[in-house]
């Protein structure tokens, strides 16, 4: 189990800050494509001028994710010329909390051996074994870090404790494989949020969808633009410009979301959206609930809603929805139009 969740991990890359401020890309196993590259070294806080300093930063890119552990260097160590370094690691699965350890050994045994070949070696175990340890530079298991548990690392109470009933523009854009785009001018909010917001939909357990961290370069546009629905996170304020690339906006330290005019149709709110709306902030509200607990009673409702989609389109030629179909059933139109919509987004409308 161990060495297949190990199996995930794709590579591990080396940039150093040195003495004369320069930053480059010095050492990576096995090889890294250049798109990639770029990218990795846009996200490192080390190739930003002036900016805040990271510890630790996460995101997608081209169905890549990665994981950019920052630290500084206190003398006296095996790194001569070096002030700062920043360990990359990709994978193919979410697990912040798994590779935020795993960077954490890796940057100790680094700093004391000061060669990228002790890391290599370290990270070789972890990929063949699923463990590694170290008197000195602690141990890693991987098999302790649980993708559920990365799933549900976020607090959904805190995203309702600031959205309340709006939240439930966040859940129909969810169910209904909207892109959202999330602004905060600051990564570590945007990581914190943007995590969270899957779980909204957690029949799916899908987090291919999270972009937490994106720039508005060409590049890293055009494979966002790929996915059909997604939750993106940018810390450039300019992207509330970019009305091409979201449905829903989410203004997150203004606490303030916007519907894009071309998404308002099938966004449109009715009785439906009011009852699963007073459900979540209920859940959420409630002191004696915790995360999880809130994350299943929307999910339950999710379940009734698709059953009942299942239901109508058991009926139909095909198993498959139409809207002529649905109009039979005189929904009300806010709830019909939901139904519609959501039957296409599960794959249950005839085209």
């Amino acid at each position: 189990m161990a060495a297949t969740e190990a199996q995930f991990m794709l590579s591990v890359g080396l940039i150093e800050k040195d003495v004369n401020g320069d930053t480059l890309w010095v050492w990576c196993f096995p090889s890294v494509g250049s798109d990639l590259r770029q990218v990795l070294l846009s996200k490192c806080c080390l190739t930003q001028e002036g900016r805040d300093f990271h510890t630790f930063v996460f995101g997608q890119f081209c169905r890549t994710w990665y994981y950019v552990t920052t630290v500084e260097v206190q003398e006296p160590t095996a790194l001569h010329k070096v002030t700062h370094f920043s360990i990359v690691v990709t994978a193919k699965d979410f697990n912040p909390e798994k590779y935020a350890a795993l960077s954490r050994i890796l940057c100790r045994t680094y700093i004391k051996h000061g060669s990228p070949v002790k890391m290599m070696e370290a990270y070789v175990t972890v990929l063949t074994q699923g463990i590694c340890q170290s008197d000195e530079n602690g141990s890693f298991l991987i098999k302790d870090y649980d993708v559920r548990k990365a799933y549900l690392a976020g607090s959904v109470k805190d995203v309702v404790s600031q959205f309340g009933m709006e939240t439930v523009i966040l859940y129909t854009a969810l169910m209904l494989k909207k892109r959202i785009i999330v602004h905060h001018p600051r990564i570590e909010a945007l990581l914190e949020f943007t995590r969270v917001l899957p779980t909204l939909t957690w029949h799916r357990k899908d987090w291919s969808v999270l972009h937490p961290y994106v720039h508005l370069t060409d590049t890293e546009i055009e494979d966002l633009k790929k996915c059909p629905g997604y939750v993106a996170g940018f810390v450039d304020p300019e992207v509330s410009n970019r009305s091409d690339l979201f449905d829903v906006y989410v203004n997150l330290r203004d606490s303030v979301i916007t519907v894009s005019q071309s998404a308002k149709e099938s966004m449109a709110m009715g009785k439906l959206h009011k009852d699963i709306g007073r459900l979540i902030v209920q859940s959420a509200e409630d002191a004696e609930r915790s995360d999880s607990q809130v994350i299943k009673d929307i999910s339950v409702k999710t379940k009734e809603i698709l059953a009942n989609l299942v239901a109508l389109a058991d009926k139909c030629e095909d198993s498959k929805i139409t809207l002529q179909g649905l109009k039979q059933h005189h929904f009300p139109p806010a709830t019909e139009n939901f139904l519609f919509h959501l039957a296409a987004a599960e794959q249950l409308l005839r085209i």
